[in-house]
């Protein structure tokens, strides 16, 4: 085999461990306590809609602090961002950062700049739950009637407009505010439905993978389905090899549609 080739098959196997896995297993900082209760663990009990999903996305609840500054709402609009196409909710990102950008101004404007706040994400069912956790129990952030050219005000009618629910928790520490957006999941750690997954799907069934290993651990599971796709991603290229074809060239091609359709 050409080095080139060599070069092609790692290239492409790199791709595939980034991809596949459900990187959205390690958070920027996992808190001392769940955001969710342990139904959320590897060890809960699966539900059946789970059973045949062999590459489940173990979406991990995360937490970050800030200072709520104007210039943090950009940095956590990208975080936000990078997690939501790992997590494979891609569909969410615009909405989502919508949100948290409303959130986080509404904590600079009526608590104060410089604030110490904290973003958590985690999934709540099929929901995509986000939070903004200030000290501040005193300034809760409420629904105003607006006149069309007010240029405040608009912040958690935004919010109420575009999530399927939203609400505040106080305790005698902090304050919760918190929405949730409603995704096309049918289970927290499965996958949105498109053409691109099915077809997938379908391949990693010769592989005897899809359905394979139903009462395995999700993490066995999904590295099963990981090798799978990788041994898959590798036959393809023997056969460009095999048919005259450049397989570098491919997996070129392969990679611009990739992230022309994560957009």
């Amino acid at each position: 085999m050409s080095n080139e080739h060599k070069r092609g098959e790692q290239k492409c196997i790199a791709h595939a461990c980034l991809i596949l896995p459900a990187l959205g297993e390690v958070g920027l900082r996992q808190g001392d306590r769940p955001l969710l209760s342990d139904a959320t663990h590897d060890d809960r009990p699966e539900k059946e809609s789970d059973m045949d999903c062999s590459a489940c996305t173990p979406r991990r609840p995360w937490e970050l602090p800030f200072l709520a500054m104007p210039e943090e709402v950009a940095p956590l609009r990208r975080v936000l961002r990078t997690h939501l196409r790992l997590w494979g909710l891609s569909e969410l990102i615009e909405t989502a950062q919508l949100c948290v950008s409303e959130l986080v101004s509404n904590v600079i404007r009526h608590v104060g700049p410089g604030t110490p706040a904290t973003l958590a994400v985690s999934m709540h069912g099929t929901y995509l739950r986000m939070e903004v956790h200030d000290p501040d129990t005193r300034a809760l952030p409420t629904l105003v009637d607006s006149a069309d050219d007010a240029e405040t005000g608009r912040g958690m009618a935004l919010v109420a407009a575009s999530a399927e629910r939203w609400g505040v928790q106080i305790s005698p520490e902090n304050k919760v505010t918190w929405v949730e957006l409603a995704t096309s999941l049918s289970a927290p750690s499965g996958h949105s439905r498109n053409v691109h997954v099915d077809r997938a799907e379908g391949v990693l069934r010769a592989y005897g993978v899809v359905a394979a290993h139903p009462v395995a651990s999700r993490r066995m599971r999904v590295a099963a389905a990981t090798a799978a796709a990788i041994e898959a991603i590798v036959d393809l290229l023997h056969w460009l090899q095999a048919h005259g074809h450049d397989a570098d060239d491919a997996l070129d091609h392969a990679q611009m549609r990739f992230e022309a359709d994560m957009g």
